[in-house]
Protein backbone atom coordinates (compact mmCIF):
# COMPACT_ATOMS: atom_id res chain seq x y z
CA UNK A 1 0.00 0.00 0.00
CA UNK A 2 1.16 3.51 -0.74
CA UNK A 3 1.96 5.71 2.26
CA UNK A 4 3.25 9.21 2.91
CA UNK A 5 6.97 9.46 3.64
CA UNK A 6 8.92 12.56 4.62
CA UNK A 7 12.55 13.39 3.88
CA UNK A 8 13.42 15.98 6.51
CA UNK A 9 16.61 16.89 4.61
CA UNK A 10 14.42 18.46 1.92
CA UNK A 11 11.77 20.06 4.14
CA UNK A 12 11.90 23.86 4.02
CA UNK A 13 9.42 24.36 6.86
CA UNK A 14 7.24 26.44 4.53
CA UNK A 15 4.03 24.78 5.79
CA UNK A 16 2.51 24.63 2.30
CA UNK A 17 1.63 21.00 3.06
CA UNK A 18 -0.56 22.23 5.93
CA UNK A 19 -2.36 24.78 3.76
CA UNK A 20 -2.92 22.32 0.92
CA UNK A 21 -4.21 19.71 3.38
CA UNK A 22 -6.59 22.17 5.05
CA UNK A 23 -7.90 23.32 1.68
CA UNK A 24 -8.33 19.78 0.33
CA UNK A 25 -10.39 18.80 3.37
CA UNK A 26 -12.41 22.03 3.60
CA UNK A 27 -15.03 21.08 1.04
CA UNK A 28 -14.47 24.40 -0.78
CA UNK A 29 -13.40 24.81 -4.39
CA UNK A 30 -11.53 28.09 -3.86
CA UNK A 31 -8.50 28.17 -1.56
CA UNK A 32 -9.02 31.82 -0.65
CA UNK A 33 -12.63 31.21 0.40
CA UNK A 34 -11.60 28.09 2.29
CA UNK A 35 -8.74 29.61 4.30
CA UNK A 36 -8.79 33.41 4.34
CA UNK A 37 -9.75 34.76 7.74
CA UNK A 38 -10.39 31.29 9.14
CA UNK A 39 -8.30 29.03 11.33
CA UNK A 40 -6.24 26.64 9.23
CA UNK A 41 -7.09 23.06 10.23
CA UNK A 42 -4.67 20.67 8.51
CA UNK A 43 -4.52 16.96 9.16
CA UNK A 44 -0.74 17.12 8.78
CA UNK A 45 1.50 19.44 10.76
CA UNK A 46 5.08 20.64 10.50
CA UNK A 47 7.36 20.18 13.50
CA UNK A 48 10.60 22.03 14.12
CA UNK A 49 13.45 20.46 16.06
CA UNK A 50 16.41 22.80 16.08
CA UNK A 51 17.48 23.22 12.45
CA UNK A 52 15.38 20.29 11.22
CA UNK A 53 11.78 20.63 10.07
CA UNK A 54 9.53 17.78 9.03
CA UNK A 55 5.90 17.03 8.40
CA UNK A 56 4.02 14.71 10.76
CA UNK A 57 1.06 12.73 9.47
CA UNK A 58 -0.61 9.42 10.15
CA UNK A 59 1.60 6.47 9.28
CA UNK A 60 -1.32 4.09 8.80
CA UNK A 61 0.37 1.49 11.00
CA UNK A 62 0.12 -2.23 10.30
CA UNK A 63 -1.26 -2.80 13.82
CA UNK A 64 -2.57 0.65 14.86
CA UNK A 65 -2.86 1.39 18.58
CA UNK A 66 -5.40 4.10 17.85
CA UNK A 67 -7.83 1.60 16.32
CA UNK A 68 -7.36 -0.83 19.21
CA UNK A 69 -7.93 1.90 21.81
CA UNK A 70 -11.00 3.51 20.22
CA UNK A 71 -13.89 2.82 22.62
CA UNK A 72 -16.60 3.79 20.13
CA UNK A 73 -15.31 1.97 17.06
CA UNK A 74 -14.86 5.25 15.20
CA UNK A 75 -11.38 4.31 14.01
CA UNK A 76 -10.96 1.47 11.55
CA UNK A 77 -8.48 0.20 9.03
CA UNK A 78 -9.81 -0.20 5.50
CA UNK A 79 -7.65 -1.15 2.53
CA UNK A 80 -4.52 -0.33 4.55
CA UNK A 81 -5.64 3.18 5.53
CA UNK A 82 -6.67 4.12 9.07
CA UNK A 83 -9.89 6.13 8.88
CA UNK A 84 -12.09 7.91 11.41
CA UNK A 85 -15.87 8.07 11.37
CA UNK A 86 -16.64 11.42 12.99
CA UNK A 87 -20.25 10.38 13.52
CA UNK A 88 -19.09 7.56 15.81
CA UNK A 89 -16.36 9.51 17.63
CA UNK A 90 -17.43 10.33 21.20
CA UNK A 91 -14.58 12.75 21.85
CA UNK A 92 -12.70 10.74 24.48
CA UNK A 93 -9.47 11.39 22.52
CA UNK A 94 -7.81 8.20 23.72
CA UNK A 95 -6.50 7.83 20.17
CA UNK A 96 -4.65 11.14 20.54
CA UNK A 97 -2.99 9.86 23.70
CA UNK A 98 -1.90 6.48 22.32
CA UNK A 99 -0.64 7.52 18.87
CA UNK A 100 3.16 7.18 19.13
CA UNK A 101 3.67 9.69 16.30
CA UNK A 102 1.41 12.52 17.43
CA UNK A 103 -0.53 12.26 14.19
CA UNK A 104 -4.06 12.53 15.58
CA UNK A 105 -5.28 15.95 16.61
CA UNK A 106 -8.27 17.65 18.18
CA UNK A 107 -9.68 20.31 15.90
CA UNK A 108 -13.29 20.07 16.91
CA UNK A 109 -14.82 19.74 20.36
CA UNK A 110 -16.44 16.42 19.59
CA UNK A 111 -14.19 14.51 17.18
CA UNK A 112 -10.55 13.65 16.54
CA UNK A 113 -8.98 14.38 13.15
CA UNK A 114 -6.21 12.64 11.23
CA UNK A 115 -4.76 12.17 7.78
CA UNK A 116 -6.77 9.82 5.60
CA UNK A 117 -4.49 10.12 2.54
CA UNK A 118 -7.10 12.32 0.83
CA UNK A 119 -8.98 9.14 -0.09
CA UNK A 120 -12.35 10.59 0.93
CA UNK A 121 -12.04 13.97 -0.76
CA UNK A 122 -11.79 14.92 -4.42
CA UNK A 123 -7.97 15.13 -4.59
CA UNK A 124 -7.34 11.53 -5.52
CA UNK A 125 -3.92 11.58 -3.88
CA UNK A 126 -2.56 13.41 -0.82
CA UNK A 127 -2.76 17.18 -1.22
CA UNK A 128 0.28 17.66 1.02
CA UNK A 129 2.41 15.76 -1.51
CA UNK A 130 1.09 17.79 -4.44
CA UNK A 131 1.68 21.04 -2.55
CA UNK A 132 5.26 20.38 -1.40
CA UNK A 133 7.53 22.57 -3.56
CA UNK A 134 10.69 20.70 -2.61
CA UNK A 135 9.33 17.15 -2.90
CA UNK A 136 10.13 16.52 0.76
CA UNK A 137 6.83 14.63 1.07
CA UNK A 138 6.26 11.63 -1.19
CA UNK A 139 3.42 9.17 -1.64
CA UNK A 140 4.84 5.79 -2.57
CA UNK A 141 4.98 2.12 -1.77
CA UNK A 142 8.10 0.91 0.00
Amino acid sequence: MKKIYVNEKWCLGCRLCEYNCAFANSGETDMVKALKGKPVKPRIHVEEDGKITYAVSCRHCEDPLCVKSCISGALSKTDGAVKIDKNKCVGCFTCVLVCPYGAISVQEETAATKCELCLSNSCGSPACVKGCPNKAIVYEER
